[in-house]
């Protein structure tokens, strides 16, 4: 059920109403989940913290990580219109 971090620009996983969107140089997480005392909610976080683990330990693997990596954007100064 996990996918490989920074490896596929479409794939993405559900949790819930969480998604994790996969991409080259980033990790998009959004939506939301909630999170309750039951079998679903435990399922949900389990399935979160194993792909979260993948993750971390890409990361981890990567032998130079930057400070602080760029966002990826591509912006520019636009002239006030008014």
């Amino acid at each position: 059920m996990a996918f490989t971090p920074f490896h596929d620009e479409g794939e993405s996983l559900s949790v819930g109403g969480l998604t994790l969107e996969n991409g080259n140089t980033r990790i998009a997480l959004y939506g939301q989940l909630d999170i309750r005392p039951d079998q679903e909610s435990l399922k949900n976080l389990l399935v979160l913290k194993e792909q979260i683990d993948v993750i971390i330990a890409n990361l981890e693997a990567q032998k130079s990580l930057p400070a602080q990596a760029s966002s990826g954007e591509v912006t520019h100064e636009m002239k006030n219109p008014f």
